[in-house]
């Protein structure tokens, strides 16, 4: 029976290569060991047990977010017993913004995505962070669209080529990055700073808000600078995957990288 259940262990994690996902308490807990990068864990309502408890503790303790789900969407993902857990691997390797920050140089930028919920706005900002020189992407590990293949495709696989940071907490990255000398530049409709009045020659994490609420009150009270682009329509604002290319143009501009 040991055997049978091992095999059964096995199979459910060789499935992640081809589907991204583990299933099963023993795989998703050697994943979690063996340091295997998790965008996140579903796990059935009021699932028990001395392994389901263990499991939580490992999660906790690897500040891997995990989430309570109907059993049933359990079962649409899986193939075989999920023993009421599937974990979905990370498709993007991520990087700690402790580390990086010591390696970035004087002309770094750093665009962190405050709750960026939609994967075509992550993936579009990736690839055109790609393709301006954007140092590294910070993003926070709860409540922003995944790190999944279609975000990947539709940055032309820029995700797998930029840094990208998922942080646990926003504001300490940003106390961090006014450490090492950034400045902190908030892209707001609120702001009163023209988006080309700012020196983005110096070392800046920008600061790009979610699609309906934008930047949240606390990360913009941290700010040095509010920047503003300037709107003439009817239309209130721009899709962020629109402001955030303007903003990082306008730094590649400055630096005298754009040919």
């Amino acid at each position: 029976m040991e055997r049978t259940q091992n095999n059964r262990d096995n199979e459910s994690a060789r499935r992640r290569d081809n589907k991204q996902i583990v299933y099963g308490l023993r795989p998703v807990m050697e994943a979690v060991e063996s340091g295997v990068q998790i965008e996140r864990v579903m796990m059935q309502k009021e699932l028990g047990g001395p392994l389901a408890s263990e499991l939580r503790g490992k999660l906790r303790e690897h500040d891997i977010p995990f989430q309570y789900v109907p059993v049933e969407k359990l079962a649409k993902m899986t193939t075989g017993n999920h023993q009421g857990v599937v974990a979905l691997v990370a498709a993007v390797k991520y990087r700690s913004f402790m580390d990086l920050a010591e390696t970035l140089g004087e002309k770094a930028l750093v665009v962190l995505l405050d709750h960026i919920t939609d994967v075509r706005n992550m993936g579009a900002i990736a690839r055109t962070a790609e393709c301006t020189g954007v140092s590294a992407l910070v993003v926070p590990d709860h409540g922003s669209a995944a790190m999944n293949e279609d975000a990947i495709k539709t940055s032309s696989g820029a995700l797998l080529r930029l840094p990208v940071c998922r942080e646990q907490n926003l504001k300490t990255t940003i106390n961090l990055a006014r450490q090492y000398g950034f400045q902190i530049v908030a892209a707001t409709e609120k702001g009163a700073e023209h988006y080309r009045k700012v020196d983005f020659t110096k070392p800046t994490l920008l600061i790009m808000g979610n699609e309906e609420t934008g930047i949240s009150p606390e990360l913009l009270k941290m700010s040095d600078v509010r920047a503003k682009l300037p709107i003439v329509g009817e239309v209130a604002s721009l899709n962020v995957s629109v402001a955030a290319g303007v903003f990082m143009y306008e730094a590649l501009e400055q630096r005298g990288s754009a040919e």
